[in-house]
Protein backbone atom coordinates (compact mmCIF):
# COMPACT_ATOMS: atom_id res chain seq x y z
CA UNK A 1 0.00 0.00 0.00
CA UNK A 2 1.20 3.51 -0.46
CA UNK A 3 1.48 6.35 2.04
CA UNK A 4 1.10 10.09 1.18
CA UNK A 5 3.94 12.86 -0.08
CA UNK A 6 3.53 14.12 3.85
CA UNK A 7 5.47 11.01 5.28
CA UNK A 8 8.17 11.95 3.12
CA UNK A 9 8.25 15.37 3.93
CA UNK A 10 7.50 14.69 7.79
CA UNK A 11 11.27 11.99 7.78
CA UNK A 12 13.55 14.78 8.99
CA UNK A 13 17.47 13.64 8.84
CA UNK A 14 19.01 13.54 12.40
CA UNK A 15 17.46 10.27 13.85
CA UNK A 16 20.84 8.10 14.41
CA UNK A 17 21.74 10.70 16.94
CA UNK A 18 18.91 9.32 19.33
CA UNK A 19 19.41 5.71 18.69
CA UNK A 20 22.09 6.20 20.75
CA UNK A 21 19.95 7.59 23.11
CA UNK A 22 17.57 5.28 23.07
CA UNK A 23 20.01 2.97 24.09
CA UNK A 24 20.98 4.39 27.33
CA UNK A 25 17.77 4.79 28.16
CA UNK A 26 17.18 1.19 27.49
CA UNK A 27 20.70 0.38 29.29
CA UNK A 28 19.74 2.64 32.36
CA UNK A 29 16.82 1.16 32.79
CA UNK A 30 18.33 -2.54 32.49
CA UNK A 31 20.52 -1.20 35.77
CA UNK A 32 23.85 -0.69 33.84
CA UNK A 33 26.25 1.89 34.75
CA UNK A 34 25.51 4.74 32.26
CA UNK A 35 24.98 8.51 32.82
CA UNK A 36 22.59 9.94 30.64
CA UNK A 37 23.39 13.69 29.26
CA UNK A 38 21.65 13.56 25.76
CA UNK A 39 18.24 15.00 26.38
CA UNK A 40 16.72 18.31 27.89
CA UNK A 41 14.51 17.05 30.30
CA UNK A 42 15.05 18.51 33.57
CA UNK A 43 15.43 15.84 36.43
CA UNK A 44 13.16 17.63 38.78
CA UNK A 45 9.76 16.42 39.98
CA UNK A 46 7.28 19.09 38.86
CA UNK A 47 6.25 21.56 41.48
CA UNK A 48 4.28 19.83 44.01
CA UNK A 49 1.57 22.70 44.17
CA UNK A 50 1.04 22.22 40.25
CA UNK A 51 0.55 18.29 40.48
CA UNK A 52 -1.89 19.20 43.50
CA UNK A 53 -4.09 21.15 41.15
CA UNK A 54 -4.27 18.56 38.83
CA UNK A 55 -5.49 16.20 41.12
CA UNK A 56 -7.51 18.66 42.52
CA UNK A 57 -9.68 19.48 39.12
CA UNK A 58 -10.09 15.73 38.53
CA UNK A 59 -11.64 14.86 41.98
CA UNK A 60 -13.78 17.73 41.16
CA UNK A 61 -14.94 16.36 37.48
CA UNK A 62 -12.69 18.32 35.58
CA UNK A 63 -12.64 15.81 32.72
CA UNK A 64 -15.07 17.59 30.31
CA UNK A 65 -14.33 19.33 26.90
CA UNK A 66 -12.58 22.48 26.67
CA UNK A 67 -12.64 25.73 24.36
CA UNK A 68 -10.12 24.93 21.84
CA UNK A 69 -8.16 27.87 22.33
CA UNK A 70 -7.83 27.22 26.12
CA UNK A 71 -9.08 28.60 29.06
CA UNK A 72 -9.69 32.32 29.04
CA UNK A 73 -8.16 32.90 32.23
CA UNK A 74 -5.19 30.82 31.41
CA UNK A 75 -4.63 32.60 28.07
CA UNK A 76 -5.37 35.72 29.91
CA UNK A 77 -2.40 35.45 32.25
CA UNK A 78 0.15 34.30 29.61
CA UNK A 79 -0.89 37.26 27.68
CA UNK A 80 0.06 39.85 30.14
CA UNK A 81 2.84 38.04 31.96
CA UNK A 82 4.61 38.48 28.12
CA UNK A 83 3.42 41.82 27.79
CA UNK A 84 5.18 43.20 31.23
CA UNK A 85 7.87 40.95 30.09
CA UNK A 86 10.07 43.83 28.83
CA UNK A 87 10.50 48.06 30.21
CA UNK A 88 9.68 49.82 28.08
CA UNK A 89 7.18 48.01 26.50
CA UNK A 90 6.36 48.85 23.61
CA UNK A 91 3.84 46.37 22.08
CA UNK A 92 -0.06 46.62 21.32
CA UNK A 93 -2.07 45.86 24.13
CA UNK A 94 -2.57 42.56 23.76
CA UNK A 95 -5.07 39.79 25.71
CA UNK A 96 -6.61 35.64 25.87
CA UNK A 97 -7.53 36.73 22.32
CA UNK A 98 -3.88 36.54 21.09
CA UNK A 99 -2.79 33.63 22.61
CA UNK A 100 -3.13 30.14 21.57
CA UNK A 101 -2.74 27.01 23.80
CA UNK A 102 -1.50 23.58 22.44
CA UNK A 103 -0.01 20.60 23.29
CA UNK A 104 3.34 21.67 23.95
CA UNK A 105 5.37 24.45 21.91
CA UNK A 106 6.16 21.43 18.85
CA UNK A 107 2.41 21.33 18.51
CA UNK A 108 2.38 25.09 18.20
CA UNK A 109 5.39 25.26 15.69
CA UNK A 110 3.47 22.75 13.79
CA UNK A 111 0.39 24.51 13.75
CA UNK A 112 2.23 27.85 12.66
CA UNK A 113 3.59 25.89 9.78
CA UNK A 114 0.30 24.98 8.89
CA UNK A 115 -1.39 28.32 8.70
CA UNK A 116 1.07 30.62 7.60
CA UNK A 117 3.33 28.40 4.59
CA UNK A 118 2.02 27.01 1.72
CA UNK A 119 3.84 24.49 -0.64
CA UNK A 120 6.60 26.08 -2.06
CA UNK A 121 7.34 28.65 0.37
CA UNK A 122 10.39 29.13 1.73
CA UNK A 123 11.48 29.38 5.66
CA UNK A 124 14.32 30.08 6.55
CA UNK A 125 16.36 28.70 9.69
CA UNK A 126 19.08 29.99 11.69
CA UNK A 127 21.66 26.63 11.88
CA UNK A 128 22.21 25.16 14.18
CA UNK A 129 18.44 24.41 15.33
CA UNK A 130 16.09 21.78 17.38
CA UNK A 131 16.22 18.53 15.40
CA UNK A 132 12.64 18.37 14.82
CA UNK A 133 11.98 21.91 12.47
CA UNK A 134 12.49 20.66 8.95
CA UNK A 135 10.05 17.82 9.64
CA UNK A 136 7.51 19.59 11.21
CA UNK A 137 7.63 22.86 8.97
CA UNK A 138 7.71 20.67 5.81
CA UNK A 139 4.48 19.07 6.79
CA UNK A 140 2.92 22.17 4.80
CA UNK A 141 4.83 21.44 2.02
CA UNK A 142 7.09 24.36 2.70
CA UNK A 143 10.65 24.06 2.16
CA UNK A 144 13.26 24.87 5.29
CA UNK A 145 16.08 26.88 4.11
CA UNK A 146 19.28 26.83 6.84
CA UNK A 147 21.23 29.71 7.26
CA UNK A 148 24.54 29.50 9.52
CA UNK A 149 25.33 30.67 12.59
CA UNK A 150 29.32 29.79 11.88
CA UNK A 151 30.43 27.56 15.06
CA UNK A 152 33.66 30.02 14.28
CA UNK A 153 32.15 32.91 15.38
CA UNK A 154 30.48 31.63 18.98
CA UNK A 155 27.43 30.54 16.90
CA UNK A 156 26.30 34.04 15.81
CA UNK A 157 23.61 35.60 13.61
CA UNK A 158 24.98 36.76 10.86
CA UNK A 159 22.89 39.31 9.13
CA UNK A 160 24.64 39.42 6.00
CA UNK A 161 23.99 35.48 5.07
CA UNK A 162 20.42 35.90 6.01
CA UNK A 163 19.91 38.70 3.53
CA UNK A 164 21.55 36.82 0.84
CA UNK A 165 19.38 33.64 1.99
CA UNK A 166 15.99 35.43 1.26
CA UNK A 167 14.30 34.98 -2.32
CA UNK A 168 10.84 35.61 -3.56
CA UNK A 169 10.01 32.61 -2.12
CA UNK A 170 10.93 33.73 1.39
CA UNK A 171 7.40 33.85 3.47
CA UNK A 172 9.22 33.54 7.35
CA UNK A 173 12.22 33.62 9.72
CA UNK A 174 12.36 30.88 12.18
CA UNK A 175 14.46 32.36 15.33
CA UNK A 176 15.35 29.92 18.24
CA UNK A 177 16.13 32.81 21.30
CA UNK A 178 17.84 31.13 23.25
CA UNK A 179 19.49 28.39 21.43
CA UNK A 180 19.17 24.97 21.28
CA UNK A 181 21.52 23.60 21.63
CA UNK A 182 23.89 26.09 21.79
CA UNK A 183 22.44 28.91 24.49
CA UNK A 184 23.65 31.54 22.84
CA UNK A 185 21.47 34.27 23.27
CA UNK A 186 20.48 37.09 20.36
CA UNK A 187 21.89 40.49 21.26
CA UNK A 188 19.88 43.72 21.04
CA UNK A 189 22.13 44.88 17.81
CA UNK A 190 21.36 40.89 16.07
CA UNK A 191 17.66 41.06 17.03
CA UNK A 192 17.37 45.24 15.24
CA UNK A 193 18.82 43.16 12.14
CA UNK A 194 15.76 40.39 11.99
CA UNK A 195 13.58 42.85 13.21
CA UNK A 196 14.73 44.96 10.01
CA UNK A 197 14.67 42.14 7.38
CA UNK A 198 11.37 40.75 8.19
CA UNK A 199 9.56 44.42 7.93
CA UNK A 200 11.67 45.26 4.70
CA UNK A 201 10.97 41.86 2.83
CA UNK A 202 7.45 41.51 4.95
CA UNK A 203 8.26 38.23 6.33
CA UNK A 204 7.04 36.52 9.48
CA UNK A 205 9.01 35.73 12.17
CA UNK A 206 8.39 32.07 14.06
CA UNK A 207 10.14 32.84 17.33
CA UNK A 208 10.82 29.59 19.49
CA UNK A 209 11.32 31.12 23.40
CA UNK A 210 10.83 28.12 24.85
CA UNK A 211 14.08 28.68 27.32
CA UNK A 212 13.52 32.35 28.10
CA UNK A 213 13.04 31.65 31.46
CA UNK A 214 16.38 29.36 31.96
CA UNK A 215 18.87 32.64 31.63
CA UNK A 216 22.06 32.86 33.25
CA UNK A 217 23.57 35.93 31.93
CA UNK A 218 22.28 39.01 30.12
CA UNK A 219 18.94 39.76 29.23
CA UNK A 220 16.43 38.00 26.84
CA UNK A 221 14.88 40.29 24.14
CA UNK A 222 11.46 39.10 22.53
CA UNK A 223 10.95 40.21 18.98
CA UNK A 224 7.60 40.56 19.29
CA UNK A 225 8.37 43.66 21.69
CA UNK A 226 9.97 45.35 18.53
CA UNK A 227 7.97 48.61 17.13
CA UNK A 228 5.95 47.31 14.19
CA UNK A 229 6.24 43.32 14.79
CA UNK A 230 3.86 41.93 17.00
CA UNK A 231 1.53 41.84 14.07
CA UNK A 232 4.05 40.18 11.96
CA UNK A 233 5.61 37.64 15.07
CA UNK A 234 4.62 34.59 16.29
CA UNK A 235 5.71 33.83 19.85
CA UNK A 236 6.28 30.11 21.04
CA UNK A 237 6.36 29.03 24.35
CA UNK A 238 5.79 26.30 27.03
CA UNK A 239 5.94 25.44 30.52
CA UNK A 240 8.08 22.04 29.85
CA UNK A 241 11.51 23.72 30.74
CA UNK A 242 10.49 26.44 33.13
CA UNK A 243 7.75 24.81 35.65
CA UNK A 244 9.87 20.61 34.86
CA UNK A 245 6.33 20.23 32.99
CA UNK A 246 7.60 18.32 30.04
CA UNK A 247 5.24 15.37 30.43
CA UNK A 248 2.20 17.46 30.68
CA UNK A 249 2.20 19.13 27.23
CA UNK A 250 1.54 22.63 27.70
CA UNK A 251 2.35 24.94 25.37
CA UNK A 252 1.18 28.21 23.67
CA UNK A 253 1.59 30.67 20.26
CA UNK A 254 0.98 34.64 20.62
CA UNK A 255 0.03 36.63 17.69
CA UNK A 256 -2.31 38.79 16.26
CA UNK A 257 -6.22 38.07 16.62
CA UNK A 258 -6.30 36.96 12.66
CA UNK A 259 -3.62 34.38 13.41
CA UNK A 260 -4.91 33.19 16.49
CA UNK A 261 -8.31 32.81 14.96
CA UNK A 262 -6.95 30.23 12.15
CA UNK A 263 -5.00 28.42 14.94
CA UNK A 264 -8.82 27.69 16.79
CA UNK A 265 -9.98 26.60 13.34
CA UNK A 266 -7.25 24.28 12.85
CA UNK A 267 -7.14 23.37 16.43
CA UNK A 268 -11.19 22.20 15.75
CA UNK A 269 -9.36 19.58 13.11
CA UNK A 270 -6.38 18.35 14.92
CA UNK A 271 -6.68 17.98 18.85
CA UNK A 272 -9.81 20.07 20.14
CA UNK A 273 -8.54 21.65 22.90
CA UNK A 274 -6.72 20.59 25.98
CA UNK A 275 -7.83 18.62 29.49
CA UNK A 276 -9.49 20.57 31.82
CA UNK A 277 -7.06 19.51 34.86
CA UNK A 278 -4.32 20.43 32.46
CA UNK A 279 -5.06 23.39 32.32
CA UNK A 280 -5.54 23.90 35.87
CA UNK A 281 -2.44 22.95 36.33
CA UNK A 282 -0.68 25.51 34.01
CA UNK A 283 -2.99 28.16 36.07
CA UNK A 284 -1.32 27.30 39.05
CA UNK A 285 2.42 27.08 37.08
CA UNK A 286 2.15 30.32 35.96
CA UNK A 287 0.20 32.46 39.14
CA UNK A 288 1.50 30.34 42.17
CA UNK A 289 5.17 28.88 40.94
CA UNK A 290 7.67 31.91 40.06
CA UNK A 291 9.59 30.27 43.23
CA UNK A 292 9.90 27.09 41.99
CA UNK A 293 10.64 27.96 38.69
CA UNK A 294 13.55 30.44 40.10
CA UNK A 295 15.35 27.59 42.05
CA UNK A 296 15.05 25.31 38.47
CA UNK A 297 17.02 28.58 36.80
CA UNK A 298 19.94 28.56 39.78
CA UNK A 299 19.73 25.22 40.12
CA UNK A 300 20.87 24.96 36.20
CA UNK A 301 23.06 28.05 36.58
CA UNK A 302 24.86 25.97 39.19
CA UNK A 303 25.44 22.88 37.03
CA UNK A 304 26.48 24.73 33.78
CA UNK A 305 29.36 26.15 35.97
CA UNK A 306 30.01 23.28 37.28
CA UNK A 307 30.52 20.80 33.92
CA UNK A 308 32.07 24.83 32.48
CA UNK A 309 34.61 24.45 35.02
CA UNK A 310 35.21 20.90 34.57
CA UNK A 311 36.26 20.60 31.22
CA UNK A 312 37.05 23.71 30.22
CA UNK A 313 40.72 23.23 30.24
CA UNK A 314 40.73 20.12 27.55
CA UNK A 315 42.43 21.98 24.90
CA UNK A 316 41.35 19.12 22.17
CA UNK A 317 37.94 20.02 23.28
CA UNK A 318 37.07 23.73 23.52
CA UNK A 319 33.37 24.34 24.85
CA UNK A 320 30.85 26.86 24.68
CA UNK A 321 29.98 28.43 27.50
CA UNK A 322 25.82 28.82 27.30
CA UNK A 323 23.93 32.50 28.57
CA UNK A 324 20.92 30.07 28.65
CA UNK A 325 19.00 26.60 28.54
CA UNK A 326 20.38 23.52 29.89
CA UNK A 327 23.10 22.27 27.55
CA UNK A 328 26.59 23.01 26.62
CA UNK A 329 28.15 22.71 23.41
CA UNK A 330 32.12 20.69 23.19
CA UNK A 331 34.10 20.85 19.81
CA UNK A 332 35.31 17.10 19.51
CA UNK A 333 36.78 18.05 15.79
CA UNK A 334 40.79 18.12 16.60
CA UNK A 335 40.47 14.18 17.74
CA UNK A 336 39.63 13.56 14.15
CA UNK A 337 35.90 12.55 14.80
CA UNK A 338 32.47 13.67 14.12
CA UNK A 339 30.50 14.11 16.77
CA UNK A 340 28.40 11.06 16.24
CA UNK A 341 31.58 8.90 16.45
CA UNK A 342 32.65 10.99 19.06
CA UNK A 343 29.20 10.01 21.02
CA UNK A 344 29.43 6.16 20.38
CA UNK A 345 33.14 5.77 21.27
CA UNK A 346 31.86 8.11 24.70
CA UNK A 347 29.50 5.93 25.34
CA UNK A 348 31.21 2.38 24.45
CA UNK A 349 33.89 3.09 26.79
CA UNK A 350 32.68 5.19 29.70
CA UNK A 351 28.48 4.55 29.49
CA UNK A 352 28.44 8.73 29.18
CA UNK A 353 25.43 9.28 26.40
CA UNK A 354 25.91 12.53 24.90
CA UNK A 355 24.31 13.87 22.10
CA UNK A 356 26.21 14.51 18.57
CA UNK A 357 25.06 18.14 17.53
CA UNK A 358 25.48 17.68 14.25
CA UNK A 359 21.69 16.46 14.17
CA UNK A 360 20.78 19.62 14.47
CA UNK A 361 22.13 21.18 11.26
CA UNK A 362 25.70 21.26 9.34
CA UNK A 363 26.92 24.50 11.46
CA UNK A 364 27.72 22.08 14.25
CA UNK A 365 29.14 19.15 12.75
CA UNK A 366 31.94 17.76 14.81
CA UNK A 367 30.19 19.34 17.87
CA UNK A 368 28.47 17.34 20.74
CA UNK A 369 25.36 18.60 23.01
CA UNK A 370 25.91 17.83 26.66
CA UNK A 371 22.98 18.25 29.08
CA UNK A 372 23.13 19.34 32.43
CA UNK A 373 19.93 17.84 33.90
CA UNK A 374 21.49 15.22 36.44
CA UNK A 375 22.85 16.24 40.32
CA UNK A 376 26.07 17.68 40.92
CA UNK A 377 27.50 14.06 41.72
CA UNK A 378 26.64 12.38 38.89
CA UNK A 379 27.68 15.63 36.47
CA UNK A 380 31.10 15.51 38.36
CA UNK A 381 31.85 11.72 37.48
CA UNK A 382 30.32 12.33 34.00
CA UNK A 383 32.86 15.16 33.64
CA UNK A 384 35.91 12.42 35.02
CA UNK A 385 34.63 10.16 32.34
CA UNK A 386 34.70 12.32 29.60
CA UNK A 387 38.03 13.91 30.26
CA UNK A 388 39.27 10.28 30.98
CA UNK A 389 38.14 9.31 27.61
CA UNK A 390 39.39 12.28 25.75
CA UNK A 391 42.76 11.72 27.24
CA UNK A 392 43.03 8.43 26.23
CA UNK A 393 42.03 9.37 22.89
CA UNK A 394 45.00 12.03 23.01
CA UNK A 395 47.49 9.19 23.87
CA UNK A 396 46.18 7.00 21.30
CA UNK A 397 46.62 9.76 18.21
CA UNK A 398 49.61 11.62 19.63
Amino acid sequence: MQFSQLTNRINGEGAAAWDLHEMAIKDAMAGKDVIVLSVGDPDFATPAAITQAAIAALKAGDTHYQQVAGRREVRQVIAQQFQSSHIPNRMPTINADNVMLFAGAQNALFAAGLCLLDAGDEILALDPMYVTYEATLGASGANLIPVAMPADSGFRFDAKATLNAITPKTKAILVTNPNNPTGVMMSDSEIDSICDLAIRHDLWVIADEVYDQLIFEGEHISIAHRPGMFERTVTLNSLSKTYAMTGWRVGWAIGPTALVDHFSNLGLCMLYGLAGFTQAAAYTALKESQAESEHIRVTFKQRRDLVYEALKNIKATPILKPSAGMFIMMDVRALGMSGLEFANALYEATGVAVLDAGAFGKTSYGWVRISFTVDNTVLLEACKRIRGFIDQCQQDNP
